[in-house]
């Protein structure tokens, strides 16, 4: 465990975040470390590693048979009926030609019905979605509701056939808004009953608890000198339920939280308890890769080669130290990394506040992994 605290410790005193919590599960034993503004107790905001408990939520509707992978989605989501394509990548929002076939519900969990964003940001078709979806750095407070939202998203076309392309983040927003209205509730609620609160989820939501957003750790952004800037203060766009609840970005969790969702997923879907939260099936549906090797190639800029499953990528091929080909899961843009390799049953777990400039993992996060892959 020293050599985790000091890996930290060691980043947090040259500059690289203001702070940092870590934890390494590996055959029963916990190692556990924080260093700087960070504690175990902390409350952060984990951005897109909350992608796969959205897909989780998604995967349990599946389990109790409110509908099935290959159903479309427009029984829900009427708003994404009769789509619009533009003809290439490259053309603009009004050469479009109509989808080949309905998006399903498989299309979103893979991301790749044909929304989201690419490696290519000048591409016409993203204009829409950029200008009136995409509110630049993680604002909650600032997105239209739901309805609103997905209304939006239908009138701009979609920049791929369904199935064809992997998309980055627009399809785990999608899937919020699917899991709202097959349940009747709103998302917070919805994932509340049927997710966090089995697991024993008590810090995790789409905002700080209420009268607890003094735990909530100001998110920071770094500056080109260096320095730090804090952007969110511990009671500012995440202190509040915000109208949007991003299935893609938007949740506050902890530490504890976090590893009892990545416990449950290498348990086969059980909880702490013995109860079986997801099945083993969609648990092994989560982390299988169904990206081809030329989607993989396409989506070098986000993915680096790797596959993506249900919410998260899977490793398949060994091009780095820390590879281990089938560990599941990703990271977020607020600093935050989350993997398992379901085989073995290793879970491991950073979070920082430190914004991420790209999609490029930061030097702590791949000496995180070094370190939990014991290279």
């Amino acid at each position: 465990m020293r050599e985790l605290q000091s890996m930290l410790e060691r980043r947090v005193a040259d500059g690289a975040v203001p702070g940092a919590v870590a934890l390494v599960a590996r055959g029963g034993q916990v190692e556990v470390a924080a260093a700087g503004d960070l504690t175990r107790e902390s409350l952060v905001r984990i951005a897109s590693i909350g992608k796969p408990m959205m897909a989780a939520a998604v995967l349990q509707l599946v389990d109790d048979g409110a509908f099935d992978l290959d159903d479309p989605v427009e029984h829900w989501l009427p708003e994404l009926a009769d789509r619009r394509v533009v003809r290439t990548p490259q053309s603009p929002v009004t050469d479009t030609v109509p989808a080949e076939r309905p998006i399903t519900v498989r299309d979103l969990l893979e991301s790749r019905a044909g929304y989201g964003f690419p490696p290519d940001f000048s591409l016409p078709a993203l204009v829409p979605l950029v200008g009136e979806l995409l509110q630049g750095p993680p604002q909650p407070q600032k997105v239209m509701p739901p309805d609103e939202w997905l209304a939006t998203l239908g009138r701009a076309p979609m920049l791929h056939q369904p199935g064809e392309a992997w998309l980055y983040n627009i399809c785990s927003d999608i899937q919020g808004v699917l899991v709202s209205r097959a349940t009747g509730q709103p998302l917070d609620q919805a994932l509340a009953e049927r997710l966090l609160e089995p697991l024993g989820m008590v810090d995790t939501g789409f905002s700080a608890p209420s009268g607890e957003a003094d735990r909530l750790s100001p998110l920071y952004r770094p500056n080109a000198d260096g320095t730090l800037t804090v952007t969110d203060p511990p009671g500012g766009q995440w202190s509040i339920l915000p109208a949007f609840p991003s299935g893609a970005g938007g949740l506050v969790s902890s530490l504890d939280d976090v590893f009892a969702f990545q416990r449950m997923l290498v348990s086969g879907g059980r909880a702490e308890d013995g109860r079986h939260v997801l099945s083993e099936g969609a648990v092994r549906q989560m982390t299988t890769n169904y990206l081809t090797e030329q989607q993989r190639a396409d989506s070098e800029l986000f993915l680096e080669g790797q596959g993506w499953g249900f919410g998260g990528s899977v490793d398949v091929v060994r091009r780095d130290p820390w590879n281990v080909p089938g560990r599941y899961g990703w990271v977020g843009g607020t600093g935050t990394a989350a993997h398992l390799v379901p085989t073995t049953g290793l879970v491991t777990i950073l979070l920082t506040q430190r914004e991420m400039t790209g999609p490029t993992p930061p030097p702590l996060m791949r000496e995180f992994w070094r370190y939990s892959a014991g290279v």
